[in-house]
């Protein structure tokens, strides 16, 4: 078996390399997906695709149209969605992609630290499951192969 595994959350430093390892370590056959991880990339593949835009509302506009376009078919795809919330960085693709997840029926592991468990009750009420650390969504992974 196979699982694909969408990462959604910040793409600011390297966690999701973190997960690649801990899975690997683990030997589990995992195949993950995750949004445009090349930020520059993903704010300018508006204008790339369809040309200089008349200001940065509609720069914006583009790239999010083709953004979410690339996420919607990867969510499609996944078996699993992990969604990291962390204290530095502000997380409303990362609310979105796992609220988008729970509305198409996808399992979604949710990983936030314990100073968000007030304002992502909601939300990780609506999860499969919570944790607080990668270390233990990847146990949760682990446990799906026993």
């Amino acid at each position: 078996m196979n699982l694909t595994v969408y990462l959604a959350g910040q793409i600011h430093d390297n966690w999701r390399e973190d997960v690649k390892q801990l899975t690997s370590q683990k030997n589990l056959s995992i195949t993950f997906v995750s949004p445009q991880t090349n930020h520059d990339r993903s704010d300018h593949v508006g204008e790339a695709i369809l040309g200089t835009q008349p200001s940065d509302y509609y720069k914006d506009d583009a790239a999010s149209a083709i953004n979410n376009l690339r996420t919607q078919v990867l969510l499609q795809k996944s078996d699993v969605v992990l969604a990291l919330f962390g204290e530095k960085y502000k997380q409303w693709n990362t609310a979105m992609d796992a609220s988008i997840a729970i509305a198409l029926g996808k399992p979604v592991i949710i990983v936030r630290p314990e100073s968000l468990i007030h304002p992502l009750k909601e939300l990780s009420n609506k999860a499969n499951v919570t944790v607080e650390t990668l270390e233990q969504a990847v146990e949760v992974f682990a446990y799906i192969f026993e």
